[in-house]
């Protein structure tokens, strides 16, 4: 579906109706037989309003900190004051606003995402779950619903740098951190100030274990499982966990005519039966871990020169923390007996390990029963890429709501998410939010 049939198709659902309580059922969220609904013309226009903003021939360069960074994140302010929000900012940048609770006393649910993009991508991921967290709120408001617990709406900053914000929000960003450079040339540091917020309080961005009810966030898939299965909305059981890992491999570089093949240190033919072996030692295992080499660099890749170096890096990702320590073992196995068999040496340093982040099965009930309630077939799926929801599960309990990606495309210009869709999860997380007041 192209962005104009994605235009008409948002006009189009400004004639579903909503349900709507009465002003004498304010304070009766529990009284509510049916479910909820979110303008979705609304969402959905929003959606095809902020596809213009940071579009280049290439895609969405909203990238963290540039320009069209700071003009997304106007929009986005735009829409908090619209819903009647009064959007503020912590010291770490991210953007918040807050329904008040009727009771005091109860902790705040969080619900949101971001708005920044990875370099020429798409404009569903991250909007989708900010905007959408926004139409939640704003229709708690039009519709007169007011929540026990208060509900806070928040947008992170630089998403896709790293989860720089939400790992600000649990006090988890250090002081190297902050030097490292951005897509847009600025360093965390400079971004920061950039968007308003203030390095020397980063303190007071966080949030203590204990601090929140809860977190949710609505996202699209990036992924074709929902599509091909013909399901509407996926309850996320849990973030994956990741390990990243530094290949070097040595042999000898020499005369590509003159050296026989029985006398090689070919270091790029071990690179390539390692790419192999690492392939099908992950295939060979029942479940969902998977592994990429992503980057080689071949050295000193010469045409009539035999490769005397390699180096490469490795991706592994399993919701399953025993799983991704088999494989890490298994890898190490792997570069010693390849190195052995082409008289090379394996050099392998892991450099990035993160823990799989694992759904809170009350939040995971809540999203399934809103689903169920509004008719919407579901099934369980882990999340293969990173978000701001693995970091505040550190400190909350955490589910997210996935809907459909069309072909199963995301950091893309071609990434897209059907209107009805859009509007499907944000039911989902309107109707999840009012089973965790309950709750």
């Amino acid at each position: 579906m192209k962005r104009r049939t994605f235009l008409r198709s948002s006009a189009a659902l400004a004639a579903v109706p909503l349900l709507r309580t009465t002003p004498g059922a304010a304070s009766a969220v529990g009284a509510t037989q049916a479910p909820l609904r979110v303008n979705g013309a609304r969402l959905n226009g929003w959606l095809a309003k902020f596809d213009s903003v940071g579009r280049t021939p290439t895609g969405i360069n909203r990238v963290a900190y540039s320009d069209a960074d700071l003009a997304g994140r106007a929009f986005t302010l735009d829409l908090f004051r619209e819903a009647g929000l009064n959007p503020r900012l912590d010291t770490a940048g991210n953007i918040l606003g807050r329904l008040d609770g009727t009771d005091r006393t109860l902790k705040p649910i969080l619900i949101g995402s971001h708005v920044d993009s990875v370099t020429d991508g798409g404009n569903f991921d991250g909007p989708l779950g900010s905007f959408g967290a926004i139409e939640v709120a704003r229709s708690l408001r039009e519709q007169n619903v007011r929540l026990r617990h208060p509900l806070e709406v928040v947008v992170w900053t630089n998403e896709e740098g790293g989860t720089v914000g939400s790992r600000s929000a649990i006090g988890r960003i250090t002081s190297a951190d902050l030097e490292k450079v951005a897509r847009s040339g600025k360093t965390i540091r400079e971004g920061i100030g950039i968007v308003g917020g203030n390095v020397e309080r980063l303190s007071e961005a966080v949030r203590q274990k204990g601090d929140l009810a809860c977190y949710m966030e609505l996202h699209i898939e990036q992924g074709g499982l929902l599509e091909k299965a013909g399901l509407q909305i996926g309850v996320v059981e849990g973030i994956v966990g990741l390990r990243w890992f530094e290949v070097t491999i040595t042999g000898f570089a020499n005369h590509a005519g003159t050296t026989p093949m029985d006398q090689r240190q070919d270091a790029m033919l071990a690179a390539a039966k390692f790419a192999v072996a690492v392939n099908e030692a992950v295939r060979s295992v029942p479940g969902r871990t998977v592994a990429t080499i992503g980057r080689m660099v071949v050295s000193p890749n010469t045409t009539n020169v035999i490769p005397g170096q390699v180096v490469l890096t490795v991706d592994l990702r399993d919701l399953d923390s025993a799983k991704i320590a088999h494989f890490t073992d298994r890898f190490g196995q792997l570069g010693q007996e390849i190195g052995t068999a082409t008289k090379t040496t394996f050099d392998i340093k892991q450099n990035v390990d993160t823990a799989p982040a694992i759904s809170d099965p009350q939040v995971m009930a809540w999203i399934d029963g809103a689903a169920a309630a509004l008719g919407f077939t579901r099934q369980r799926m882990p999340s293969g890429a990173g978000h701001d929801a693995q970091e505040m599960s550190r400190i909350a309990p955490m589910a997210m709501i996935f809907v459909p990606s069309v072909g199963g495309i995301s950091h893309s210009p071609k990434e897209f998410t059907k209107p009805q869709d859009v509007v499907n999860g944000a039911d989902v997380l309107l109707n999840a939010v009012i089973a965790a007041d309950k709750g």
